[in-house]
């Protein structure tokens, strides 16, 4: 059976518990970022491009068969991390459980207390564009 949203954040809550510090937090967020897969270069344009960030982001969805998957890219390596754990939590899920998914695993894993207010501003701003993605998915 697949994996909720919920159950994919409680995974990344016991992921990062077995970090020591934030700069192993740190290290593995970039990692993470660079397994995402290749973006579509189609894709790489305004309209894909997540408002409020001061890095670029990229986020391109896909509605197929009632579930919803993102494919995403930045052009730095801790946020492309971050839109990386991202995409693990809502990705291949019906639109209606990623619109109506509470996010408490991000304070839980303590990415709000370490990262500056520009990245956590950013975060946010690609938590919404997730989510209003799923709101009214195309």
């Amino acid at each position: 059976m697949k994996k909720s949203v919920s159950d994919i954040q409680k995974e990344v809550i016991e992921d990062f518990s077995d970090l020591q510090d934030w700069e192993e937090k740190f290290q593995y967020l970039i990692e993470l970022g660079e397994e995402l897969p290749p973006y579509p270069e189609d894709k790489r344009s305004d309209a894909y491009i997540v408002p409020g960030c001061q890095s670029r982001v990229w986020v391109y969805p896909k509605l197929e068969n009632g579930v919803l998957t993102f494919f995403a890219d930045s052009d730095t390596a801790l946020t492309k991390g971050l839109i990386a754990i991202l995409i693990r939590v809502f990705s291949e899920h019906p639109p209606e459980e990623i619109a109506n998914a509470s996010l408490g695993f991000i304070e839980e894993i303590g990415l709000s207390k370490f990262l500056s207010i520009s990245r956590r501003n950013g975060l946010s701003s690609m938590v919404n564009m997730l989510q209003n993605f799923a709101k009214s998915p195309q």
